[in-house]
């Protein structure tokens, strides 16, 4: 792999809480305008990993890059102005505000007024919620919330998105239309996507990242993961070798 081509990196990224290494020695690498999705069983370390990358946590050790940057010490606004979006599983926006204030308010920050106005407007219709446009955040359903501080995170036209478990809780026909949304999303931005839906996971994935003890277990296609026994050993709850 050129180096040029690799968006994000960790060398030795590793998390202790006390006595407990949540995330081990671990060496990651995507490139860019890729879509990873991070899985493994709980406590596997693939959240403490991306709490890691957005700065929620700071590393025991180990780097972060960001396009051969170290990134290691960057706090979380800064990370942002770096060109990295991050959506967590709890929607941040105003609930009482409408959809179009929300949206407009994170993309003044990144543009002046004439362009954030246009920006606004693109990126409501983008994300589905051009019916909701004046509607108050707080009144949505679960699902439009979720793609609403999308929008936010769209707004400062990212080349890296962070996604924690963005389907969660949604419905069925919510999941089909964030799972569009992400693929159209990648045409432009590269994608970390950390899920439990495997079924989602199956809808999006390009390349899958394993996560078992706080260590890579094994990166691969979707289809080679789902036939690897060291991975159905890992969820079923059986020694990995």
């Amino acid at each position: 792999m050129a180096e040029n081509d690799v968006i994000l990196e960790t060398r030795g990224l590793t998390m202790r809480f006390g006595g407990v290494v949540a995330v081990n020695n671990v060496d990651f690498s995507m490139k860019e305008g890729e879509l990873r999705c991070l899985i493994g069983p709980n406590g596997a370390g693939k959240s403490t990993f991306f709490k890691c990358l957005t700065r929620q946590y700071k590393p025991s050790a180990g780097q972060v890059f960001f396009r051969g940057a170290d990134i290691t010490s960057d706090i979380t606004f800064q990370i942002a102005r770096r060109g990295i979006g991050i959506k967590t599983q709890v929607p941040s926006v105003f609930d009482g505000l409408s959809v179009h204030e929300n949206i407009w308010l994170s993309a003044r920050r990144h543009h002046k007024t004439r362009a954030a106005n246009k920006i606004t407007d693109q990126i409501i219709e983008r994300v589905g919620l051009g019916h909701a446009t004046k509607q108050l955040v707080g009144r949505l359903a679960h699902g439009e919330r979720q793609w609403v501080e999308l929008g936010i995170v769209l707004t400062g036209e990212p080349k890296l998105i962070l996604l924690d478990e963005p389907t969660a809780g949604m419905t069925g026909d919510e999941v089909g239309r964030t799972t569009e949304l992400i693929r159209e999303i990648n045409r432009q931005a590269a994608l970390i996507v950390v899920e439990h839906d495997m079924q989602f996971i199956k809808a999006i994935a390009q390349k899958v990242t394993v996560f078992h003890h706080g260590q890579i277990l094994v990166e691969d296609t979707m289809i080679n993961i789902l036939s690897n026994q060291q991975v159905r050993d890992v969820y079923l709850g059986k020694h990995a070798v």
